[in-house]
């Protein structure tokens, strides 16, 4: 293996990155998951008295908190408001990591007022009150009472400490990681440049808070299209963890996972087949089979999906049910995502098999539609409000993880109604076609009379599972959009995705409708015109939502 040259980048204020040969790769956009790597964790500042050495991290590396460093000058006077403070403080940051926002906001604010009246208007330790009340509002979207606390806040450490502190890297850090969530990435750009260039001349260019940063700055950068160097700071912080002793972290294995993410967007699916097998190794050796390890082998068996590699992806999907059926509940929604990802592994085989065996085709067909109807039903369970008590496998802690699980539900219905009745098309076709291939057969037969009569009972068949199939499609059809009109469950119609899952329902039903209407009336008929009425309604609403966007 060649040595990893040593390449400047001019761009990045002169700081040298090792770079591997041939890991400059061009990758696109991130997969349909939004995903921010570790930009949105909590970034509180840390108490005055924290050793300068201690990177804010926990026992798997992974950047929980990170801000301000120890008060060396001697300016800290021990008083009633420096305990206070302290206790303030320490009160404010355990709330807000359970969730307590609105009681560790008080306890913020108790702080600052300590901290602006113990130490002065512009000490470090009112910029450490000002940075945690930040990242409080920033959870909270309140960005407009964010953004000015974190400025101030990063004032006060220049004026304290000089513009090239390792404290005010750690601000610009935190500052950066509000402009990325504000999708404002021009001004995360030149924070993360800025906090890169401190942290690599104070901490060393192999520290892991600085890979922190540059794995930021990379995934700014990716997201602004330069993906090219956006994926070489990616790497580059992920080689620094490994070298590092971090290679086994969960830090490790998200950014690990993210640049898979990348490459499979990039159509480089060798090589993120090669990153995703590698993660496997990792959490099978880290966790065994727990639910992290059972997400990346389903997510490496989508891949290996993709590359046409069904027999082992099937093997894969099968082990991640087995697992999570143990791990969690046979009726939990997990698992019914799980049979859906099975479902398609068994069409993509009966598609192959179509050509050279039609038996095995059929078969593979029908062990799809049992995956899809158990998923179905798992996901109609799951959706009922009526199982709100332990029977529901959602797990729910929550009205926001309930809205969560609901909309995670509500979307595996919806692909899982509509590749339901995909199968049910491809088993109406496969039968037809054996049909066919038996009414040949009869040519041989020397008495026209009976070829006659043989031909009228084949067309008689013909239409016999087209028309069931167009019944079972109709029925599983009207139940899903049905429950998209549930009070319960019509308020989800405000994401995006949920709402376009529920046009693309409407759209199937109607075609249904319309292939097999023959000549209907009365109330089916009228239906259909419901339908045409509601489809109508809900497109110009998406594109009122687009044009507003835009």
């Amino acid at each position: 293996m060649s040595m990893p040259e040593t390449l400047p980048c001019k761009k990045y204020c002169n700081i040298k990155f090792r770079v591997s040969q041939g890991n400059i790769q061009v990758a696109l956009l991130i997969l349909s998951i939004k995903h921010q790597g570790d930009a949105c964790s909590p970034a509180l500042a840390e108490d005055v008295s924290v050793n300068e050495s201690n990177s804010g991290r926990d026992a798997t590396g992974d950047a929980l908190i990170t801000g301000l460093r120890r008060i060396e000058d001697g300016s800290v006077v021990s008083n009633s408001h420096t305990v206070k403070w302290r206790i303030f403080t320490d009160n404010g940051r355990d709330l807000f990591l359970k969730g307590k926002v609105d009681e560790a906001e008080k306890y913020f604010l108790l702080a600052s007022k300590e901290a602006k009246e113990g130490f002065g208007e512009r000490d470090p330790h009112v910029a450490s009150s000002l940075n945690n009340l930040a990242e409080l509002y920033r959870v909270q979207k309140e960005f407009h009472k964010a953004e000015p606390l974190y400025l101030e806040a990063l004032n006060i450490l220049q004026e304290a400490f000089g513009p090239e502190d390792v404290r005010v890297g750690a601000a610009l850090h935190n500052l950066g990681q509000f402009y990325l969530v504000r999708k404002n990435l021009d001004e995360a750009q030149r924070c993360y440049e800025r906090a890169l260039k401190i942290k690599g001349r104070v901490l060393g260019y192999g520290h892991t808070d600085y890979a922190d940063t540059m794995y930021h700055l990379g995934t700014v950068l990716y997201l602004q299209g330069k993906e090219k160097d956006g994926e070489v700071l990616i790497r580059d912080s992920i080689r620094i963890l490994e070298e590092g002793g971090l290679g086994q972290s969960a830090i490790f294995v998200r950014r690990m996972r993210y640049l898979s993410q990348m490459l499979v967007k990039s159509g480089l699916l060798r090589e993120a087949e090669a990153l995703q097998r590698k993660i496997l190794h990792v959490l099978e050796i880290s966790k065994g089979w727990s639910p992290d390890t059972v997400i990346a082998a389903e997510q490496l068996a989508l891949t290996l999906q993709s590359l046409g590699d069904l027999l082992e992806a099937q093997e894969l999907l099968e082990r991640c049910l087995h697992t999570r059926k143990n791990i969690l509940h046979e009726e939990h929604i997990q698992v019914a995502a799980n049979m859906l990802h099975l479902a398609r592994v068994k069409m993509l085989c009966s598609s192959q098999l179509r050509k050279s065996n039609l038996p095995e085709a059929r078969a593979a067909l029908d062990k799809a539609k049992l995956f899809l109807e158990d998923s179905i039903r798992i996901a109609k369970a799951a959706l009922d409000p009526s199982k709100a008590d332990g029977n529901n496998r959602l797990n729910i802690r929550s009205t926001v993880d309930s809205e969560k699980d609901y909309h995670m539900a509500l979307i595996i219905l919806s692909i899982t109604v509509k590749l339901f009745n995909g199968i049910l098309e491809r088993l109406s076709i496969l039968t037809n076609t054996f049909l066919s291939c038996w009414t040949r057969n009869l040519q041989s037969l020397n008495a026209v009379g009976l070829l006659e009569v043989s031909k009228y009972e084949v067309q008689e068949q013909t239409m016999q599972p087209m028309a069931h199939a167009a019944t079972e499609s109709e029925h599983a059809l009207c139940e899903c959009i049905s429950i998209y009109r549930e009070p319960a469950i019509r308020s989800l119609l405000k994401y995006p995705d949920v709402e376009g899952e529920y046009l693309s329902c409407l759209r199937s039903l109607m075609s249904v409708l319309e292939d097999y209407s023959g000549d209907r009336k009365g109330p089916q008929k009228a239906t259909l015109q419901e339908l045409k009425y509601e489809v109508k309604r809900i497109e110009d609403d998406i594109a009122a939502a687009r044009k507003n966007r835009s």
